[in-house]
C-alpha cells in the first residue's frame, strides 16, 4: 500500500513538473493578452505613432522573446521589482527640487505578482513572442571583450548613466536601472537596441549612438555581467 501510494505522489509530482515546463499553450496566451495587453503592445504595432508612445502604460513586449531570459522573467513575475525608476514616462513623476528635479519614485506604479504556477506559463507565452528580424546580423561575443573599456565607455565615454544606473545611486533615473541586466536581458538584445533603438520603436527617446562594432561588443559585454556577480 505504502509503495503504491508512493509511486502514486511520483507520478503526479511529474505531471506537475511537466505541465509547469510545457511550451506556452493558446490559453497560457490568452491569459497573458488579458491580463497584460492592457498594459503591454503584445504585437508590433502596425503604424506606431508619438501618440501611442504617450500613452501607453507599460513597455513593449511584442520582442519579449528575444529580450528577456526565461529564468529572470519566472523569478520576476512572482516577485517584481522596479526596473524603471522614473516609471515608463519618467516626466509625469518628475517634481522640483535642488539643485535639480528629482523622480517620486512613490508614485510610480508597482507591478502585480503572479503565482509560481502562473510565473511559469506567461513566461513561456512571452518567450514565444519574437522580434522577427531586428537581432544583429554580427551577434554578440563574450570571448576577448575589454570589460574596463565597456565600463569606461558605459560610465564616461558614451554618457549611458545619463540616463541608466549601472549599480544602485549611480546615474540617472530616466531610463530603465541596469545593475541586474545580466541576468534580466539576453545580450544580443543589448547589443541590437543600443545599435538602432528606433528600429524597435522610431519614436522612443533613446538616442541612436555613432558606435563601432567593437564599442558595441565593449558595452553589451560589460552590460552583460552587471548582476551576475552577485549570483
Amino acid at each position: 500500500m505504502e509503495d503504491r501510494l508512493n509511486r502514486g505522489l511520483a507520478f503526479a509530482t511529474a505531471v506537475a513538473a511537466t505541465m509547469l515546463t510545457q511550451p506556452a499553450t493558446a490559453e497560457t496566451a490568452a491569459d497573458l493578452k488579458g491580463q497584460c495587453g492592457a498594459c503591454h503592445a503584445l504585437e508590433k504595432p502596425a503604424t506606431p505613432t508619438l501618440d501611442r508612445l504617450w500613452a501607453r502604460k507599460g513597455p513593449d513586449l511584442w520582442y519579449a522573446g528575444d529580450k528577456f531570459n526565461r529564468d529572470w522573467l519566472v523569478q520576476w513575475l512572482q516577485a517584481p521589482t522596479t526596473i524603471r525608476p522614473g516609471g515608463v514616462l519618467w516626466f509625469n513623476h518628475a517634481k522640483p527640487g535642488e539643485p535639480r528635479d528629482t523622480i517620486d519614485t512613490a508614485a510610480v506604479p508597482k507591478h502585480m505578482a503572479v503565482s509560481a504556477a502562473a510565473a511559469g506559463g506567461f513566461a513561456d507565452a512571452l518567450m514565444a513572442l519574437k522580434s522577427n528580424g531586428l537581432m544583429p546580423a554580427e551577434p554578440f561575443k563574450a570571448e576577448g571583450q575589454n570589460l574596463m573599456m565597456g565600463a569606461m565607455a558605459f560610465n564616461k565615454l558614451r554618457g549611458c548613466t545619463a540616463c541608466h544606473q549601472d549599480k544602485p545611486g549611480n546615474g540617472g533615473l530616466s531610463g530603465p536601472q541596469l545593475y541586474d541586466a545580466g541576468k534580466r536581458l539576453q545580450a544580443n538584445f543589448v547589443l541590437a537596441y543600443t545599435q538602432d533603438p528606433q528600429k524597435f520603436d522610431r519614436y522612443v527617446w533613446m538616442p541612436r549612438l555613432t558606435l563601432s562594432a567593437q564599442d558595441l561588443q565593449r558595452i553589451t559585454a560589460y552590460i552583460n555581467t552587471l548582476g551576475k556577480e552577485a549570483q
